[in-house]
């Protein structure tokens, strides 16, 4: 529920397009799960009732991939934002998806440690 769910028309426009080229193309509602079980459930949720699914991290893509074609339910992980494990030792980190570089990087800061801009697997990281 509110204020996890919205269906307002400036939040489905915000979320239905990203930096590309592409015309905006909103889902039908927005959702912020805060935790993988939350996903999990709207998931199923979504293919039992045969409704599309768009994940939505910052909007910095250039592909257009959260454009919502259509129509559906945008996953919005901006509040999935936890560093979960780091190993300095092997330089190994796991993050939830909103984690963004920036983020990453203040979390990395006093440790010599940084994520730098193209790193391969840098997708999730805005």
């Amino acid at each position: 529920g509110d204020p996890n769910v919205s269906t307002a028309m400036a939040v489905r426009e915000q979320h239905g397009h990203d930096e590309s080229m592409h015309a905006c193309a909103p889902p039908d509602a927005v959702v912020w799960p805060q935790a993988v079980g939350q996903v999990q459930e709207l998931a199923a949720l979504c293919h039992r009732c045969r409704v599309p699914m768009v994940p939505f991290g910052t909007g910095t893509g250039l592909e257009g991939g959260v454009n919502a074609v259509q129509g559906g339910v945008c996953f919005d992980l901006s509040r999935m934002d936890a560093i979960t494990e780091l190993s300095l030792e092997d330089f190994s980190v796991a993050v939830e998806p909103g984690v963004t570089r920036k983020a990453l990087n203040s979390h990395l800061r006093g440790t010599g440690l940084w994520f730098p801009v193209g790193t391969v697997g840098a997708g999730t990281l805005g």
